[in-house]
């Protein structure tokens, strides 16, 4: 099965230091990018010097030791080579929304470099998977694509395997309906259209991976978080710019601190 693409689609998985997306580090990236008429998909992999210390109990899960990347490039090194094989692509991966895409976010953040969501589809593989059929991506493998996961937690084994549950999910759903309850179906909501994919796997309620944004019952941004909860972020920042100062200068994600410069520019700024 080929994707149907109107631009480039890249999927990719990082292995890190841990998993706050703010404070941790990518050890391992691999990205296979597919583009509209081009029948072989490009990849992309590499290691990376985190500069800071790899915790044990991450080590016992990806097996990738400070030794083995002591003379690995740093992400400042790398970060031009990878932002431009993103390009203006969509982006997709199993987790992404919650953890590959903020903490690559970061990353480049570090290195003055703004990954913008804004214009940009992302497809969650793992969305897909857990409102079909909750389960892991070895079981997920192993149920679209009778395969077994081999080197699990290397980023390019488990890259590849996204892939095939992506299109192992686009021919088992192929007009599948989805029933919610016993009041709502919603008709094949699973096609090979990335937009269509990018709907079905977003969640409408929280704006960014650390929920600290959400949308209200009318659709406006409001914070999710502190002595502004439910406020929306708008009328905040208008009547406090001291805490719109605060939240770009304190230890939150790119994310927020991208949504709130963009809300600020739109609506206060002269």
């Amino acid at each position: 099965m080929n994707f149907n693409l109107t631009r480039d689609l890249i999927f990719f998985d990082v292995e890190s230091t841990g998993l706050n997306v703010v404070r941790d580090r990518i050890l391992q990236i691999a990205l296979i990018k597919y583009s509209p008429g081009i029948e072989e998909p490009k990849e992309l992999t590499f290691l990376i010097n985190p500069g800071v210390p790899i915790p044990d109990e991450s080590y016992a899960i990806h097996g990738i030791s400070a030794e083995d990347l002591k003379n690995e490039p740093t992400f400042a090194q790398v970060a031009d080579e990878i932002f431009d094989f993103i390009g203006d692509g969509d982006l997709s991966g199993y987790n992404s929304a919650r953890f590959d895409i903020p903490i690559l976010m970061e990353e480049f953040a570090r290195v003055g470099k703004e990954l913008s969501m804004e214009n940009r589809r992302s497809i969650d593989v793992q969305r897909i998977f857990y409102k079909m059929e909750p389960r892991t991506l070895r079981a997920a493998l192993r149920f679209y694509c009778n395969k077994e996961l081999e080197g699990a937690h290397d980023a390019l084994a488990d890259v590849r395997a996204t892939v095939d549950v992506l299109k192992g999910q686009l021919t088992a759903y192929d007009g599948v309906d989805l029933i919610v309850d016993e009041e709502e179906t919603i008709a094949a909501p699973i096609k090979n259209d990335m937009k269509v994919l990018h709907e079905f796997t977003s969640d409408l309620r929280t704006i960014d991976a650390t929920q600290r944004l959400k949308y209200n019952a009318e659709g406006v941004v409001v914070f999710n978080f502190g002595k502004y909860v439910n406020q929306p972020v708008v009328d905040v920042i208008v009547k406090d710019k001291n805490y719109y100062n605060w939240i770009l200068n304190k230890e939150f994600s790119s994310q927020v601190k991208q949504i709130i410069k963009g809300i600020y520019k739109e609506h206060v700024q002269d």
